[in-house]
């Protein structure tokens, strides 16, 4: 059963023509998916009850003629007009099946350099991201939702400063979200302060870029306007589960996958607060038998997905990779009266995560034995630790923006933004939301404190007004410490916890994580460098920082910063 929020979002992007409700929508789904009865009602079931939900394509294209499933998507970018044209042309058929697309723009040669075929000269990368952002801007995904991508450049790339300002002022390049990728190398000078190193020299021009020059503009950027975003190469390759077929050097549009070109992934995401019962206690034995049906699921989906182009389909079979993880993680937390920041839910979470990881990779290990293990398991990570697997990589955590309301949850490993605020420009159109299980348990304390019906209820109103206006509850005197200590909001952690938590999680993931770390309005840039300094310590693949404020045009709003641009 879904909110009134869920279903509204459900009618304007999910349901097909003749679907009227989300048991059909599941019905459709796990028909399309399963190869018996009994499977389709063990999926059925998994998603009807919100346990689990696959990524928004799988939903939204299962059971049709389009029957394209995955989420994410990297496409290869050389230097060559044709090169960079037919990426741009897969980019625009993965857009209109729901998927979201990754490029690293670190082969095309920088602005002003000779084109000798032509006896041209280049137009440098930046020029061509805006190019594949205005194919973006008139494709709809699947119909139903603006296209995403991922625009990554190297630190070593002669453009990097123009990269780097690319989107300083809002609104530029708007299909792109754009993120950095560093090396250690880089961040070591950083880190000793070795800012006047020479990190880049133009060759036409013999201008030299310093690695003050690129931090500073990356720091200044963040603070401006959230981007862009690091990510770290060597942490990335350390992990690359298949290190003979190459180097990683990009991510799906959000940043948690992280692919070789021409690979794509299917996603999905297990509701942990599904799992807490009401005796405080973790369903270990319901959370195994989901994730065990949860990789099957994920690992049909594979072979039974309509690839846009024939190249992607061969990369994708080679390694199998999927990306299962969890949402609602706040939430279980809540339930488990636990604050989001403790040491103790770091260490709840790593343990759960830990578990997720090795059960999914017990089953995989199981479906290679009935079926085989992926073609590229020779030379693998898998390979030298002799363990027969399915699937190259099996666990990642996704944002779940829309799966989440759907769920009823909060969204992937993200503390709840606030307990009331306005989500702009989901499916078109722009939902107050409030959280379920903060109401409830607002509605028993005030009631508890409040006998007279009509002070709880003024009381009750005044909370959720200033919740959605401030984004935080700690300022009201009233509420008892055992509540304001759980019922804490991404604002109220501060960014160092943001970043444990994402390590913690990131110590059991396959793949990456899609964190955003939130930082308040009155953060300095140097609060900013030491959290890009700390998360590239804490061994994480990549981060996301986002000054409150710092963008007009927000997904989630508080009153005070969105209403004037509803």
């Amino acid at each position: 059963m879904t909110g009134e929020v869920a279903e509204r979002i459900l009618r304007l992007r999910y349901y097909r023509e003749n679907e009227k409700s989300f048991d059909e929508l599941c019905r459709r789904v796990a028909a399309a998916i399963a190869d018996s009865k009994k499977e389709e009602d063990e999926y059925f079931e998994m998603m009807n009850t919100l346990r689990f939900l696959p990524n928004s394509p799988t939903l939204m294209n299962a059971g049709t003629e389009m029957n394209q499933l995955a989420a994410c998507f990297t496409l290869y970018v050389g230097d060559s007009i044709t090169e960079i044209f037919d990426a741009m042309k897969w980019g625009a058929m993965i857009h209109r099946s729901g998927g979201g697309t990754g490029y690293n723009f670190s082969n095309i040669r920088p602005e002003g350099a000779l084109v000798e075929s032509t006896e041209g000269i280049a137009s440098g990368p930046v020029s061509f991201m805006k190019a594949f952002d205005a194919v973006t801007g008139v494709i709809r995904q699947g119909g139903k939702r603006r296209g995403a991508n991922m625009g990554i450049l190297n630190v070593d790339h002669p453009d990097i400063i123009k990269f780097i300002e690319s989107k300083n002022c809002e609104g530029n390049i708007p299909n792109f979200n754009i993120s950095v990728m560093v090396t250690d190398i880089f961040m070591e000078l950083v880190e000793d302060g070795r800012f006047d190193n020479i990190w880049v020299t133009m060759e036409e021009t013999g201008e030299e870029i310093t690695v003050r020059d690129i931090w500073n503009g990356i720091v200044d950027g963040i603070w401006e306007n959230g981007e862009p975003g690091l990510l770290f190469f060597d942490e990335i390759n350390r992990k690359n589960m298949t290190p003979a077929l190459g180097k990683i050097d990009a991510t799906n549009p959000c940043g948690e996958q992280p692919l070789l070109p021409f690979e794509s992934c299917v996603l999905g995401s297990i509701n942990l607060s599904k799992f807490i019962t009401e005796n405080g206690e973790t369903d270990l034995a319901g959370l195994e038998t989901t994730v065990q049906s949860a990789v099957r699921f994920l690992d049909k989906i594979i072979d039974k997905n309509r690839y846009p182009i024939p190249v992607i389909e061969e990369a994708t079979k080679r390694t199998r990779k999927m990306g299962l993880g969890l949402m609602g993680v706040h939430d279980a937390l809540i339930m488990l009266k636990e604050p989001y920041d403790s040491p103790e839910s770091r260490n709840y979470c790593g343990r759960v995560m830990q578990f997720v990881n090795e059960t999914a990779i017990s089953e995989s290990d199981r479906l290679a034995h009935e079926k085989s293990a992926f073609p590229a398991w020779k030379g693998s990570v898998w390979d030298k630790r002799d363990i027969k697997v399915r699937n190259a990589t099996l666990t990642t955590i996704a944002p779940t923006g829309s799966i989440s309301i759907i769920a009823g949850c909060s969204s992937g490993i993200e503390p709840v933004f606030s307990y009331s605020y306005t989500r702009m420009n989901t499916a078109g159109e722009s939902f107050r939301v409030v959280h379920p299980l903060f109401k409830k348990e607002l509605e028993a304390v005030a009631g508890k404190l409040f006998p007279e019906p009509e002070e709880r209820k003024k009381r009750i109103e005044e909370v959720l007004n200033h919740v959605h206006e401030e984004g935080t509850l700690q300022d009201i005197g009233w509420l008892p410490d055992s509540f304001t200590s759980v019922f804490i909001t991404a604002l109220d952690v501060g960014w160092r916890d943001h970043i444990l938590m994402q390590a913690a999680f990131q110590e059991h993931v396959h793949a990456s994580i899609s964190k955003t770390i939130n930082i308040p309005q009155t953060a300095t840039k140097d609060d900013i460098a030491k959290a890009l300094l700390f998360a590239w310590r804490c061994r994480v693949k990549g981060i996301t920082l986002y000054r409150t404020s710092s963008r007009k045009d927000a997904v989630l709003c508080l009153g005070k910063f969105c209403d004037s641009h509803c």
